[in-house]
């Protein structure tokens, strides 16, 4: 319980801070719902955001960001998003790909051995490309943040091996590359909200689960698992998004300031994650939980499983997609000096 206190004070210490007061009525209100946790990095960064854009806009934007699902499981919140039920989303590029299928190519399998080969395609190649694509879905790409690398957890078996996983009943993010990619190293995907995970846990109704170190403990699925694998076989970044047509109706000025408030976070926000990987570890191991770090040469078929989830993609995407992931691919190539 110490270093999760300790943990937390020095996420918020670093990020929160109090709103500015502001009269109750603004010209625009944000409702942004997210199924991140109160006290985690993710509701510190958007207290942040709520607090720069409301004291920069001088109140005439007023955000109020609801933590825990209370609007939904991810997917529908991107619906309501769409829909314009809410006027912003926090969301996994998972949950964002149900209408906005070309993200699935972030998350394809084993796509980025580094956070920095991740950044310069997601900021650099990526960016550009999927404004386009959001826009004509109704939503507007506001800025990213971070989930992080995926792992497994598991009630009664350490992953080590493809053999591992065959037959497991393994929850799986509702999106077709998860299912694929569990189809792909022989295991049963059960596709299942966030929200509904942990009774599933609970009840054995799975054996296991993929998901980031912060978010399973955040969220306590690991309360019901025994190992940890750290195999990083998905990187996964989230964006918050906007609601196209709330979005145009703001002036100039206040679209810009809620796009650049974001965008100047999002460094901060990918470091405040990944520095304490390390520290959610030693949680896991202080609560029972053996971890396992996965050897290069443990990854190796796993990552050749993976080849077969990717031929899906360009299948189920199309010419366009594939040409993007052709541009991902060169530009993780350029920084590996052609490897």
């Amino acid at each position: 319980m110490f270093l999760r206190r300790y943990l937390l004070a020095a996420i918020l210490g670093v990020w929160c801070c109090p709103a500015p007061a502001f009269a109750d009525e603004a010209e625009f209100t944000m409702i942004l719902g997210t199924v991140a946790p109160a006290d985690s990095p993710w509701s510190a960064l958007l207290t942040k955001f709520k607090k720069n854009v409301e004291e920069k806009s001088k109140g005439r934007v007023k955000v109020k960001v609801k933590l825990g699902g209370m609007l939904g499981d991810e997917n529908e919140m991107v619906t309501k998003c769409q829909r314009g039920q809410i006027q912003a989303v926090g969301a996994s590029t998972g949950a964002l790909a149900s209408q906005v299928p070309e993200l699935h190519l972030v998350e394809l399998p084993y796509l980025f051995r580094t956070f920095e080969e991740a950044d310069n395609v997601i900021d650099n190649v990526l960016t550009p490309a999927y404004e386009g694509h959001f826009k004509k879905r109704g939503l507007i790409l506001g800025f990213w943040s971070e989930n992080g690398y995926r792992h497994f957890g598991t009630r009664d078996k350490v992953i080590k091996t493809l053999a591992d996983l065959k037959g497991k009943k393994m929850r799986a993010q509702e999106s077709p590359v998860h299912l694929a990619m569990y189809k792909a190293f022989g295991a049963s995907a059960m596709p299942i909200p966030t929200t509904e995970v942990p009774q599933a846990l609970a009840t054995g109704n799975v054996d296991g689960f993929d998901q980031s170190a912060l978010y399973a403990l955040a969220t306590s699925w690991t309360k019901s698992v025994k190992y940890f694998t750290v195999s990083e076989h998905i990187y996964q970044p989230a964006a918050i998004v906007y609601n196209a047509e709330w979005f145009g109706k703001l002036p100039p000025d206040l679209q810009t300031l809620v796009v650049d408030e974001g965008r100047a976070l999002q460094v901060k926000g990918r470091k405040a994650v990944r520095e304490i990987f390390p520290e959610l570890l030693e949680i896991m191991k202080n609560d029972g939980i053996e971890v396992y770090t996965m050897t290069p040469a443990e990854r190796a078929p796993f990552e050749a499983a993976s080849k077969e989830v990717w031929a899906k993609f360009r299948k189920d995407q199309g010419k366009e997609a594939s040409k993007l992931l052709d541009d991902a691919l060169a530009a993780i190539q350029k920084s590996r000096g052609g490897k």
